[in-house]
Order: C-alpha cells, then sequence, then structure tokens
C-alpha cells in the first residue's frame, strides 16, 4: 500500500528496528488517511506542498481532499503519533536527549529558552530541552517550513506551560517512557 517513495525510503534504513518504525507508521498513516477520505490505502496520494520560503514543492506532506485534511505524522523507535485536522497541524515526539546532545544543541535555542536551561538542574535541563524541541518541531512542521527555518527564531517556551504563539496552539502530548511530544494546530491568522 505504499508508493515507491515510500518503499525506497524504507529500504535505505540500515537497522531493521528504524525500518519497521517507519514502515509501521506510513502504513497507519495512509490507513487513517484512506478511512477519512473515502479511499483504499493505496489510493492515497500524498504530495509535498510548496515551500513557504522558496516555494519548491519540499513544503508538508499533503492530500488532495475538499474539505481540506491535514495531517503530520512523527515516530521515534517503536512510538509514532499521528494527527489529523481541518487546519495546518503539526507534531514530534522525540526520546529525552542525553546532557551532551542538549549542550550540543543548545545553540539552536531562543536566547530566552538558552537562558531558562542554564538555570536548571541536570535532568531537568534534559526535560526542558526536550519540550522546547517538540514544541519548536511541531510548529515549524505546521507551518510547513520544518528545520529549514531558523529553529532560533521562535520562541515557545521552556516551561511546562508553552509560551503563545500567534494564530497557533501548541500542547504537549502524553507519551510514555522517557519522550517528549507537542501538538501544533493553526487556531487563527499568523502575524508576520
Amino acid at each position: 500500500m505504499l508508493d515507491p517513495q515510500e518503499r525506497q525510503r524504507a529500504a535505505e534504513f540500515l537497522h531493521r528496528g528504524d525500518r519497521d518504525g517507519y514502515l509501521a507508521s506510513h502504513v497507519a498513516l495512509r490507513r487513517l488517511l484512506s478511512g477519512y477520505l473515502g479511499r483504499g490505502p493505496a489510493a492515497v496520494t500524498i504530495s509535498r506542498a510548496p515551500c513557504p520560503g522558496c516555494g519548491l514543492p519540499h513544503g508538508r506532506p499533503v492530500v488532495a481532499s475538499d474539505p481540506p485534511l491535514h495531517f503530520s505524522l512523527s515516530h521515534c523507535g517503536e512510538l509514532s503519533l499521528l494527527a489529523f485536522a481541518a487546519a495546518p497541524v503539526g507534531v514530534d515526539i522525540e526520546a529525552l536527549p542525553g546532557a551532551q546532545t542538549v549542550s550540543e544543541a543548545a545553540e539552536v535555542l531562543h536566547p530566552r529558552e538558552a537562558a531558562d536551561l542554564a538555570f536548571l538542574g541536570p535532568l531537568e535541563r534534559r526535560h526542558a530541552f526536550a519540550r522546547v524541541w517538540t514544541r519548536r518541531e511541531a510548529y515549524l512542521k505546521g507551518i510547513g517550513t520544518g528545520l529549514a527555518e531558523n529553529p532560533a527564531g521562535h520562541y515557545v517556551g521552556s516551561g511546562p506551560v508553552p509560551a503563545p504563539l500567534p494564530g497557533w496552539t501548541v500542547a504537549a502530548v502524553a507519551v510514555p517512557g522517557d519522550h517528549h511530544a507537542a501538538v501544533a494546530l493553526r487556531t487563527g491568522a499568523e502575524s508576520g
């Protein structure tokens, strides 16, 4: 039921567990899209929207539907997170990063987020970074740029409650184990 690009991408994974996770999440995506769209999973054509930055067709994944159906997919190991909405939506799920990853990636945080993390103990810093990263990636997927846009350009907050983003609602998603996840949904007009 997967298209040639999905099968090719699956074949590129070196580790069987990563390949299996990719396959399972994409089959689930197609089956759920099939249910929403009223067509067989193999008949669901997933394409790419124009990139908001350059206009080339490598923006967020889309399906042709009336009314529009927006969706997002993220997977991490054996966990997958999918969202479907009538407005642009993005999701992200990540494993709790190690202290070294947090230290090395601190430069991609908004300056206020980096300052907030600097005052936290080692374990809470890792959790706060995971909150920031999943919120930010969910939002960037929702607006269609992904990590092509400067990740530090948007303040999403590192505390338990996300910072407001004009035109968007961002929320944590409960996931098992040492993982963090977030969803971002466009709920109004974005400001420039």
